[in-house]
């Protein structure tokens, strides 16, 4: 799987990446740094965007060290630094304000 990662938010403790594979939305990663050097995520796996047979330990693996080998070298899911909660989900839409709302 050809896996690009997009940063789209950054402060300074957090970030936000959303994965693209084949020219659309796969993931997206929320990362929390926390003290003493360990990163808190969460990964978010489009159900839409699976791979053929569904989502398999060995995707979701692939998918979460693309972003670690990518961006952050500084720790390593192997090494016990890198943590994340996966969740599987379902995009609805968009929505903005209190009436506007964008389907997926």
């Amino acid at each position: 799987m050809d896996i690009h990662w997009k940063r789209t938010l950054r402060t300074t403790s957090s970030e936000r990446f959303l994965a693209v594979s084949g020219g659309k939305e796969i993931a997206a990663a929320d990362l929390h740094y926390l003290s003493g050097g360990q990163v808190a995520g969460t990964m978010t796996l489009l159900e839409d965007a699976a791979p053929a047979g569904g989502w398999k330990e060995h995707n979701i693996m692939d998918v979460m060290r693309s972003l670690d080998d990518g961006y952050l070298p500084d720790v390593d899911i192997d090494a016990g630094n890198l943590t994340y909660t996966v969740v599987i989900a379902k995009v609805l839409g968009n929505f903005q304000g209190t009436s506007d709302v964008t389907r997926s």
